[in-house]
């Protein structure tokens, strides 16, 4: 009889427990400019609204209708946006995500300064921290950190938008030192998650070394050396992130998918990895939230490409005049899943 009663016991334990435990998908998206219609006067010129460019209110519900119809193909729980205007055009998203029948009742941006664009997020979980992290640069956009309640479990987002490539690497450097001196006051089990666009690739260190425009380093990346993705010019990979004694090194998700694939960026051509998630070593760990080993990948449906190219957001004179109301954006979303389950190895295909 007792031997029933335990066996009774363990099976409702694993039900419970089976109930509480969530898996939940993060994904990133540089939305290309999703600008509202108020003349702030840090508009690019060409969103300027109700000008000649013709960026009104039914271009805005355009763009707003097709990146929403993006997020719910991709049925993510948590959003990191790059290229947001104000906390306006982000609700005025959310409102557009709503008519899809899906909401995400927390959100957050950096608008603590005025950049033309920022970094945001959106989430089905509570956002019970917002903090900005200041890059001192003064046309540099901060970095956004948000603490995300899942399930009793704190999980930590750093969301970032580096300067482009058309500066030198020098430019990058000046986030990730910022970036890097906020992680080192993290305790060493802490769950937190880089995510973002980098404007870097996961192997920068390689694709930048032979260029004189971006090579104005000696050879050091924000992304690989600041960071810690690389150790001795090594990638970090798993195993090396799990033998560290401490957080030192952080592993780029990009490395779960084969080459081909490993770009959500092509510039004429020249296919980039600039949109990245990075993991810290508590996400293997058999508490609070754990990374689902080989989930990483982009999303890439027919609809997001125009011939062979991405469809980006669709201007006249080369993306530089008026506005057509056509396209989505000229990156694709990168996307990882989670658990509140201990973490897992799974066999590579």
């Amino acid at each position: 009889m007792k031997t029933a009663i335990l066996s009774i016991c363990v099976i409702l334990f694993s039900f419970v427990n089976s109930i509480e435990a969530k898996n939940f998908k993060i994904a990133s998206y540089n939305v290309q400019n999703l600008f509202d219609i108020a003349d702030d006067g840090t508009e690019y010129t060409g969103y300027i609204p109700n000008t000649a460019y013709g960026w009104n209110r039914d271009m805005l519900d355009i763009k707003a209708r097709n990146i929403a119809r993006v997020i719910n193909d991709l049925k993510a729980d948590i959003v990191a946006l790059q290229e947001v205007e104000s906390k306006k055009s982000l609700i005025y998203l959310r409102n557009r995500l709503i008519n899809f029948g899906v909401d995400y009742p927390y959100l957050a941006i950096a608008d603590l300064k005025a950049t033309t664009v920022k970094c945001a997020v959106i989430s089905k979980f509570p956002v019970v921290k917002k903090e900005e992290i200041i890059v001192y640069n003064k046309f540099a956009r901060n970095i956004l950190k948000v603490t995300l309640d899942v399930g009793g479990n704190s999980l930590i987002l750093f969301v970032n938008h580096w300067k482009s490539k058309e500066g030198s690497e020098s430019s990058r450097i000046v986030y990730a030192k910022a970036l890097k001196e906020e992680l080192d006051k993290l305790e060493d089990n802490v769950d937190f998650i880089l995510i973002g666009d980098f404007n870097s690739n996961y192997n920068e260190h390689k694709t930048f070394r032979n260029s004189a425009k971006l090579n104005d380093t000696g050879g050091i990346t924000g992304i690989n050396h600041i960071l810690r993705t690389n150790m001795d010019s090594v990638l970090v990979d798993e195993k090396i992130l799990l033998e560290q004694t401490a957080n030192e090194y952080l592993y780029n998700l990009w490395l779960e998918i084969n080459k081909k694939r490993r770009w959500s960026y092509n510039f004429f051509g020249d296919k980039n990895s600039p949109d990245n998630i990075i993991i810290s070593k508590g996400l293997y760990d058999e508490k609070g939230i754990s990374y689902i080993d080989n989930s990483f990948d982009k999303f890439d449906p027919d609809y997001l490409f125009k011939g062979k190219a991405l469809y980006q957001w669709q201007r006249v004179k080369k993306g530089r005049g008026k506005h057509l109301g056509k396209g989505y954006s000229d990156h694709l979303p990168v996307f990882a899943c989670f658990s509140t389950k201990p973490f897992c190895f799974k066999k590579r295909n």
